[in-house]
């Protein structure tokens, strides 16, 4: 919901600090590898109630998210690099929930509920992403990516909001957990309706 308001702060010192990263030789890919890497080693800190630890990884996994997009828009945006982008959040984001549920059992079913909602979102961008390409539909309203960005009321910077509020309120997993699951489920539902007027025809 908000990312594509929050480009207009996070694009341009991440395209700063990209174009560093570029003079270095160090190469999109490689920037996406070591934030998904950080990004799972929360999850051990998690399953200990090491939450601020965690909180801390989480958010060093979340700037190396944003900086393979500066790194490759300053040298080489791939199909694979996009490809690769979004394969590691999906599944850095199922991990995080996963590790909530193993740290606490009862989280388990509210945490299974979550995951499931986040097939939803997933799919729904994936497939809009396709039939995007298909019909050569593109946007740069967040960002110039490598894929189709379809928006929703849950989005990366609601997702990440809800993660903080998990290692600052565990305690309160159950309840943040299952509202966000609801409204990954209208996001589903308005994607799957933007589709149906998108390709209809």
């Amino acid at each position: 919901m908000f990312d594509a308001a929050l480009r207009q702060y996070i694009d341009p010192p991440l395209n700063s600090l990209g174009a560093k990263v570029v003079a270095t030789g160090i190469s999109a890919n490689v920037v996406t590898v070591i934030g998904f890497l950080v990004g799972m080693t929360a999850i051990p800190f998690i399953v200990h109630e090491q939450y601020l630890i965690a909180l801390g990884l989480i958010l060093i996994n979340r700037i190396f998210d944003g900086l393979d997009g500066a790194v490759a828009r300053h040298s080489i945006i791939s199909d694979f690099g996009g490809y690769l982008d979004i394969v590691s959040d999906f599944v850095f984001y199922s991990g995080i929930v996963f590790a909530f549920a193993w740290a606490r059992p009862e989280n388990t079913l509210v945490a299974a509920f979550l995951i499931f909602s986040f097939m939803g979102t997933a799919s729904t961008f994936l497939a809009y992403a396709a039939m995007a390409a298909k019909h050569n539909i593109s946007t740069d309203i967040r960002g110039i990516k490598s894929l189709y960005y379809l928006g929703g009321l849950a989005e990366g910077a609601e997702t990440i909001f809800v993660f903080i509020l998990f290692c600052l309120l565990p305690d309160y997993f159950l309840w943040i957990a299952f509202i966000f699951g609801v409204m990954c489920w209208i996001t589903t539902a308005t994607r799957v309706y933007a589709a149906y007027v998108t390709f209809k025809d």
